[in-house]
């Protein structure tokens, strides 16, 4: 993109918005108050608005934002499912996870994992996420997000990858948790707002608007995709819902973590909520972009198609195509702002995983809230420069593609274990060590029979199937060993009781009712599916 050009304006709104999200974060690291629950949890004193929009924020990075407009382009309205399809985790989350979490007071997912079972299960869960986020999630947030600014302003992209990395850490590092917080919300707006005035500049250029798009291309205009689908088959969303999906949103130490920040249980539950509400405008931003792009040169013919194999270019097109002066400035500001979310969220997660439970735990057993702030904040800073210094050959090898499936494959294991430890009182100790220690082999070997039988099945369906033989493991291993004490099941195992407590015994007015909440995004999400299903 060569001739992609930045006006002064753009350049200032950028440098500053992002100057603004670094002072933000240095004001609210002032406030933080030096204690392991402050530095790590927030003092569990978040509101529910910004748990919500962190949790939006954490999810999304503008190197996917990019290559979700590529597949809107080709594959028309079904992507909008991976944003749209939040609804049955958002709600498992809420009925199964958060009253759980908050109730047993759970600092961090490895804590579950060691209280409702033993340490063990806590170590491997401690190990592998911190290498994944080191080496799998991290790495290609930082080389994407980076190459693709870079590609966009013409800016050096190790200069920006430089700076991305230096802000994040500065506040990031001093304030933990509540720094990140405070800086996602002001990120969500930024790639919100200007998401949405992005999408609308483009649809006016459009003749009859999205009107005009559906009759001109009726069957792009589709939510349910078939089983067979190779982008979003609706079946597979079906199976993920109750796993990959699952695990991402209420077993994720990153994405948790915002939960356990909650000052009430009644906050958690409206954060999720507010999420929802979010996620049924967030296609805007991430994908429907893609379907005024393709009806401006495959259906108008204003410019050659990016058909068969360059979809990719379909955001850069239509930056440069849709967006004038000032608002380039705005949607890459919030490009910025998309990628130090995301950074931030995972540092955050590693120095709370590695501190709490690696370091506290086998090395400084009786380490006070100084010596433990001060390992957060080395581990939280090493694992940025490792993964800042792995990401160049992240992009070289093409590891990023293989991303998702890569996450399948760590979810699935962790997600069936949890599961059945707060559904199954049974579920033992050995059961769980055979669920996680066996549920990457489980899908190894899942992924190679169906090589050699030459059936090739969407990652979602590989994922459910080993997920149904890793469940079916732990109850043969947890009947053949002995049963865990009830003092030590009691806390975790769901009751319906729950249920009744999510205000938190607060009388509060009708319209503060999570019920009436949930209903509300409950009847969106239906119409948005009957509209375009």
């Amino acid at each position: 993109m060569n001739h992609f050009k930045l006006s002064l304006l753009d350049i200032g709104i950028i440098v500053g918005v992002t100057l603004l999200v670094v002072v933000i974060g240095l004001l609210a690291a002032k406030k933080v108050k030096r204690t392991t629950k402050s530095y790590f949890l927030a003092s569990g004193n978040m509101p529910w608005y910004l748990i919500g929009t962190a949790f939006v924020s954490t999810s999304v990075a503008s190197e996917a934002i990019v290559g979700t407009v590529g597949a809107t382009y080709k594959g028309g309205l079904g992507i909008a499912n991976w944003e749209w399809w939040a609804l049955p985790t958002y709600l498992l989350t809420m009925i199964f996870f958060i009253p759980m979490y908050l109730r047993n007071r759970i600092a961090t997912v490895p804590e579950l994992l060691n209280r409702r079972f033993g340490p063990v299960c806590g170590n491997i869960y401690s190990i592998v996420m911190l290498f994944g986020y080191v080496f799998i999630f991290l790495p290609p947030i930082i080389y994407g997000g980076s190459i693709t600014l870079s590609e966009l302003t013409g800016w050096n992209q190790y200069y920006v990858m430089t700076g991305i990395v230096l802000f994040t850490a500065s506040y990031t590092l001093l304030g933990g948790l509540t720094s990140v917080m405070w800086t996602d919300a002001i990120q969500c707006v930024l790639l919100i707002g200007g998401g949405i005035l992005f999408f609308f500049a483009a649809l006016d250029h459009i003749p009859g608007g999205w009107g005009a798009m559906m009759a001109a291309s009726p069957e792009r205009f589709h939510l349910y995709h078939p089983p067979s689908d190779t982008e979003a088959p609706f079946l597979g969303l079906i199976v993920a819902s109750f796993g990959v999906f699952l695990f991402y949103q209420s077993s994720n130490q990153v994405m948790i973590q915002r939960i356990l920040s909650a000052r009430t249980t009644w906050d958690g539950m409206m954060g999720i909520i507010f999420a929802g509400f979010i996620n049924l405008v967030r296609p805007l931003v991430t994908c429907l972009v893609g379907m005024v792009v393709y009806h401006w040169l495959d259906v108008m013919h204003q410019g050659p198609s990016l058909l068969p194999d360059n979809q990719d270019r379909a955001f850069s097109f239509a930056l440069e195509s849709f967006a004038p002066s000032g608002l380039k400035g705005i949607i890459l500001a919030g490009f910025f702002a998309a990628v130090m979310a995301a950074i931030s969220a995972l540092s955050n997660s590693i120095a709370t995983i590695f501190t709490l439970d690696v370091y506290r735990n086998f090395w400084r057993k009786q380490a006070g809230d100084k010596e433990l702030i001060i390992a957060g904040q080395v581990s939280g800073g090493a694992a940025l420069l490792i993964a800042s210094l792995v990401s160049p050959l992240v992009g070289t090898v093409g590891l990023f593609k293989y991303f998702q499936t890569g996450v399948t494959y760590m979810a699935t294991p962790f997600i069936s274990v949890i599961l059945m430890g707060i559904f199954w009182k049974r579920t033992s100790y050995a059961g769980a060590i055979a669920g996680l220690t066996g549920g990457l082999a489980i899908q190894i070997a899942v992924a190679v029979v169906l090589y050699m039988l030459n059936i090739h099945l969407h990652w979602l369906y590989v994922g459910g199937i080993a997920q149904v033989l890793i469940i079916l493991l732990i109850i043969i291993v947890s009947l053949r060993s002995p049963a865990p004490s009830r003092e030590q099941v009691q806390p975790f195992i769901w009751r319906s009781s729950w249920l009744g407590e999510l205000d938190d015994g607060i009388k509060r007015p009708w319209w503060k009712h999570i019920k009436v909440w949930v209903a509300l995004y409950a009847l969106a999400w239906c119409y948005i599916y009957w509209k375009y299903w």
